[in-house]
């Protein structure tokens, strides 16, 4: 069920919020396994020690770090969604945007691209967004 290579995010105590997130706003997604830090840590407890969840038919890994540390992400480590029509370019566009940054706003690059975005989450996460020119 784990593909061989798998994408894995680490927040810092918001795990939960954005996997429910994630799998609220794109198709075909769940939430597969979800275990959190009891009173016995390391985490904190409440925490997501680990989670398995499917976002667009793809599988995806997520924990909140336990050390202490804030990690941050940043835009060098993206997710690059192809958009199957213009209403969900335009709801995932406003969706992640939301609380979050517009690191390339939504724009037409000829003639591979009818629309283009590249956008940060309310949780530092980046996305690439794609509508190709034939959609």
């Amino acid at each position: 069920m784990i593909p061989k290579i798998t994408t894995f995010l680490m927040f810092n105590g918001e795990a939960e919020e954005a996997i429910k997130f994630y799998t609220s706003i794109f198709k075909d997604s769940e939430i597969l396994t979800m275990v959190k830090y009891d009173e016995e840590g390391p985490g904190e407890p409440g925490t997501v020690q680990h989670s398995i969840f499917k976002i667009n038919g793809e599988i995806f890994m997520a924990i909140d770090q336990s050390n202490g540390v804030d990690i941050e992400m940043n835009p060098a480590m993206s997710l690059y969604v192809t958009c199957d029509n213009a209403m969900e370019m335009e709801t995932l566009y406003s969706e992640l945007k939301s609380g979050g940054a517009i690191l390339m706003p939504k724009t037409e690059i000829p003639p591979t691209f009818r629309e283009f975005a590249w956008v940060q989450d309310k949780y530092g996460v980046n996305f690439q967004l794609a509508l190709p020119e034939n959609q």
